[in-house]
């Protein structure tokens, strides 16, 4: 098992920046990818954007390419997600996923945290 735990989600401005973590626990000694999901109500949960364990490869939904960077330290067992260029339409809550594979869909993932939220205001 392995437990995730988001924070860093607030009120930002459009135009501001917010940087997400994702922290892991539990069996953090098994290599997993970590993916970051958001939704907002009433709409199912959107890929934003994945890192395989080692850090090498990241992938990107297009609505956030360019602006949206994900990293990782293994050795804090830590996942970021660095938003920059925030717009109103950036607004949902977040989440973090870990799974086994370096998927698209929610359903692939395990493992998630409890989600944080971002508002970006206009």
């Amino acid at each position: 098992q392995v437990q995730l735990a988001e924070s860093g989600g607030g009120l930002v401005q459009a135009g501001g920046s917010l940087r997400l973590s994702c922290v892991a626990s539990g069996r953090t000694a098994s290599r997993y990818v970590t993916g970051w999901f958001r939704q907002t109500p009433g709409k199912d949960r959107e890929f934003v954007g994945r890192i395989t364990w080692g850090g090498g490869s990241t992938d990107y939904a297009d609505s956030v390419k360019d602006r949206f960077i994900i990293s990782r330290d293994n050795t804090k067992n830590t996942v970021h997600l660095q938003m920059n260029n925030l717009k109103p339409e950036d607004t949902a809550v977040y989440y973090c996923a870990a799974g086994a594979y370096y998927a698209l869909l929610p359903s692939m993932y395990p493992y998630w945290g409890q989600g944080t939220q971002v508002t970006v205001s206009s």
